[in-house]
């Protein structure tokens, strides 16, 4: 049985990504991409639906482990009644060409005493559901099924034999040895896998990471939290392209046992535009580039078929599948890959994308004209389709409304657009824009306001609350001390609190047309932090964001949402919506009153 979504730490090599359990095991990856067929798949079931178990004979549960400094690399260490050992797990990185094979390389350092290690390799191609054919060839155990094959290179002494569709290895670590293992992806028809240095590789591995973290330029007092915060973000980043994935993982549930599991390892335009404002505060502005780069090359074409979320590659086809072989993390059916959220409308994504390009030629990225002109179509698409209903920020399946949060994005798309006009001088109805903006700030107070409660509102006509009209503060859309907001933001933290978080929006609404309920969900709280600070409160800002931190795990890293009665993170993990919300308030936090 998989562990708790916090036990998991993320190791990755800028295409794909693995998740290492406290007990040793990787329970997940997808190789060759973020979105492939998973190799392991037991964090969706058991073992039995592949996972790679590395420890000491008999025991459990490491004693402490870590990543290596300012890197992706991991330490885990176990301490046993005839010795110590450490496991050191990572992917080197493949490089932007995307050519080199994907490998996860673990590798047993023996620190004390004398202590027998066990390893089962149970590969599981297509999420579980192929049982490969397994060879020996020299130093390699070969697993092939239709166009995948893995080759697990083992070091001479590791005895290594099959069993019940088990590649076991046992052997005895002992102080100052050092004892290999490399699991290399590549298509079916290859004869043959390249060689490895694994000590190299590491030394690669780390001194990229390390070189890359050097950049960071946040100095305030979460320095771990929020480095370690874009560290992950960058390993959510789809090198050859640049695209950003909201995270690694497919179906983790938002609720134990219920039916709100999603497929996240595809990048939408939203967590992807908010994951590069993170990077381009934290000073990454190759990053930027590269995602405005995926971006332009993912929504070219006419502005009516934007859509919410491609693939790391640019794809549009995401279809929506049910693998009923999968029992699903501690129970929770079903377990979905793909995504019909990409066939869904979500009007703010064009706020989101627009208010990016913003940012981009604030951080000196220059704006050329083809871009510009691509701007301009969605503008006047934006322009004649403001005003309709859609599936919002949440991707309701309940059917469109008037979201205010989407409504508040259509104005910053006007209001960065009329910006950005005036800075470059560019050509651009900037009058019409202007009147957009106009237009869409008069409806947004008249409809989306209600006086009667003080408050904006969740949609046009209702009277539920909802996290997301805290950006009326956060997008520039109302002054902090106008008393609509200050009353929003205290109507959101006492209607919306969940154990001293904040939910997305009151359990009773049911707008998002599914049954059963959720935990609080972590970005929305940094949300209000950063709110909190925009309206005079910042110490209440400073402990609210601590609280928030506080509830990751051991590695730094957080899920989608948190639980606080089982006092457990749920969701897809690690999520860069929710990383990207802490480098945020981090940044804002740091900044003076």
């Amino acid at each position: 049985m998989a562990g708790r979504i916090e036990d998991y730490a993320l190791i990755g090599d800028l295409q794909t990504a693995a998740l290492v359990g406290r007990d040793g095991s990787v329970d997940w990856l997808c190789l060759p991409r973020f979105d492939s067929p998973s190799c392991f798949a037991g964090l969706l079931g058991d073992q039995r639906h592949g996972a790679w178990r590395l420890a000491p004979v008999g025991a459990t549960r490491c004693a402490t482990r870590r990543y290596r400094g300012d890197t992706l690399v991991l330490e885990t260490e176990w301490h046993t009644a005839s010795g110590s050992v450490r496991v050191v797990d990572f992917m080197p990185q493949r490089g932007r060409d995307g050519r080199r094979a994907p490998q996860l390389i673990r590798i047993v350092e023996g620190l004390s005493g004398s202590v027998p290690m066990r390893g089962e390799l149970r590969l599981r191609f297509n999420h579980g559901r192929i049982d490969p054919w397994v060879r020996r060839t020299g130093h390699h155990r070969v697993a092939v099924a239709g166009p995948d094959s893995a080759w697990l290179r083992v070091p001479n002494g590791v005895h290594t034999y099959g069993v019940d569709g088990v590649t076991a290895s046992d052997f005895t670590a002992t102080a100052g040895c050092s004892v290999p293992f490399i699991l290399t992806w590549q298509p079916s028809h290859l004869a043959t896998t390249p060689r490895t240095d694994p000590d190299l590789a590491l030394l690669a591995t780390v001194r990229d990471w390390q070189h890359w973290a050097a950049g960071c330029r946040y100095r305030g007092e979460w320095r771990d939290a929020v480095l370690r915060s874009l560290i992950t973000l960058k390993a959510l980043a789809y090198a050859p392209t640049g695209g950003i994935v909201a995270a690694p993982t497919a179906s983790l549930p938002e609720r134990i046992g219920g039916l709100r599991n999603w497929d996240y390892r595809f990048c939408w335009l939203r967590d992807s535009s908010m994951t590069l404002s993170a990077l381009l505060r934290g000073g990454f502005r190759e990053e930027a580039a590269a995602w405005r780069q995926w971006l332009l090359r993912a929504i070219a074409g006419d502005p009516r078929d934007l859509q919410t979320v491609y693939g790391v590659a640019g794809e549009r086809v995401l279809g929506e599948t049910v693998a009923h072989w999968l029992p699903g993390y501690e129970g929770s059916r079903p377990v979905r890959f793909g995504n019909a959220a990409v066939d869904q409308l979500q009007l703010d994504v064009y706020g989101e994308v627009v208010d990016t390009l913003h940012l981009a030629l604030l951080a000196g990225i220059p704006m050329e004209r083809h871009v510009w002109s691509l701007l301009r179509a969605l503008m006047a698409y934006l322009e004649q389709h403001w005003r309709e209903p859609d599936e919002g920020l949440w991707e309701v399946r309940s059917g469109r409304r008037h979201f205010v949060h989407s409504k508040v994005m259509a104005w910053v798309a006007a209001d960065r657009a009329v910006r950005m006009a005036e800075a470059t001088g560019l050509p651009a109805p900037v009058a019409r824009w202007r009147a957009m903006r106009d237009a869409v700030h008069a409806d947004v107070c008249a409809h989306g306001y209600d006086p009667r409660l003080g408050v904006f509102v969740q949609h046009y006509g209702g009277h539920g609350l909802d996290a997301a009209t805290l950006f009326v503060v956060k997008s520039g859309f109302l002054p902090p001390d106008d008393p609509r907001v200050v009353r929003t933001v205290d109507a959101v933290r006492e209607g919306l609190d969940h154990g001293g978080l904040v939910r997305r929006y009151q359990a009773h609404q049911r707008t998002d047309g599914l049954p059963g309920g959720e935990g609080a969900f972590l970005a929305c709280s940094f949300w209000l932090a950063d709110a909190l600070a925009a309206t005079g409160r910042p110490e209440e800002a400073r402990e609210l964001f601590a609280r928030v931190v506080g509830l990751a795990n051991d590695l730094g890293l957080l899920s989608e949402e948190w639980d606080p009665r089982a006092r457990r993170q749920l969701g897809n993990t690690p999520q860069a919506f929710t990383h990207v919300a802490l480098v945020n308030t981090a940044f804002t936090l740091a900044e003076p009153a």
